[in-house]
């Protein structure tokens, strides 16, 4: 009887199952007993782990809904910002424009530079914008990985810089040979950004350098974008990739802060970590794994 019982919950995992005692209280009895208390055992986990599980999906399906309420609500709030933000600061600009334009006669010095002031502003504004939604569509973005030479990527960017600063000398260095598995229109982004970054910050230097390449880290393989520009302090590195966080005043460099924001979005929608190191008036490294 226990040897049948013994087969038939092996074979469909049935551990209500019970075997009948003997009633004799000799040593089968007792292995029929603690038989049934083992079947009893499984069964109380089985069910505790079917909650369990039970549990996760329906807080699973409660967060995937709001992530999808969260996604719709962004959406509405960008199409607001694209459309609804724009149309007063293009009215700001024209206008401003207008009266230098117009009346430049009627205006002395200090009311020309009013003006060019307000329309440097909505300018600013204009690009806030911009990278706000930027970031916005970085977050929602699907991410289609495929393996590309992201050497010749960084490549084609360092053309368009050279292009945007043809009268400065910046000596760019780029690993050749160099692969990746991710999504190129992602990672285009996050090089523009890098680089970018490195032109802007060595603009004072009268001998620039750039560089790309590729180093190992515990095990994995980081890729790096390294100048010798304005640094940073290392005790305020952690501030370098929140939105609107700045080390550097907006006249000394130009820029709205969200950049870095966007390139750590990415690459952790990428399953990978970026950090940074550097030193005030030494230059600057950003790393970043996928």
């Amino acid at each position: 009887h226990l040897a049948e019982i013994t087969r038939i919950v092996s074979r469909d995992k049935n551990y209500a199952m019970r075997a009948t005692p003997t009633g004799k209280g000799d040593e089968p009895d007792i292995l029929i007993g603690a038989f049934n208390e083992m079947l009893r055992q499984i069964q109380q986990r089985e069910g505790a782990l079917q909650q369990a599980h039970d549990e996760l999906e329906e807080r699973v399906e409660e967060r995937t809904a709001q992530l999808a309420a969260a996604n719709k609500e962004l959406e509405a709030f960008s199409y607001s910002v694209s459309h609804d933000l724009r149309a007063p600061l293009r009215g700001i600009d024209g206008f401003s424009l207008a009266l230098l334009e117009d009346y430049a006669e009627r205006l002395d010095d200090q009311g020309k530079e009013h003006l060019q002031r307000i329309r440097a502003a909505t300018q600013r504004m204009g690009m806030l914008i911009d990278d706000l939604l930027n970031l916005s569509r970085m977050t929602r973005a699907e991410i289609h990985k495929e393996r590309f030479n992201i050497s010749t990527l960084a490549h084609s960017v360092v053309e368009s810089l050279q292009e945007a600063h043809a009268k400065r000398r910046i000596e760019f260095r780029i690993e050749d040979g160099l692969e990746a598995n991710a999504d190129p229109r992602l990672l285009r982004v996050v090089l523009e950004n890098l680089l970018g970054n490195s032109c802007k910050f060595t603009s004072k230097r009268t001998s620039a350098r750039v560089e790309f390449g590729k180093m190992h880290r515990n095990g994995s393989t980081a890729y790096f974008v390294r100048d010798n520009g304005a640094g940073f302090d290392p005790a305020y590195a952690d501030r370098l990739f929140g939105a609107f966080q700045r080390l550097h005043g907006a006249t000394e460099f130009p820029g709205t802060g969200i950049g870095l924001a966007t390139v750590q979005r990415i690459i952790h929608r990428h399953g990978g970590q970026i950090w940074a190191e550097g030193e005030v008036e030494k230059g600057a490294a950003f790393y970043f794994t996928l």
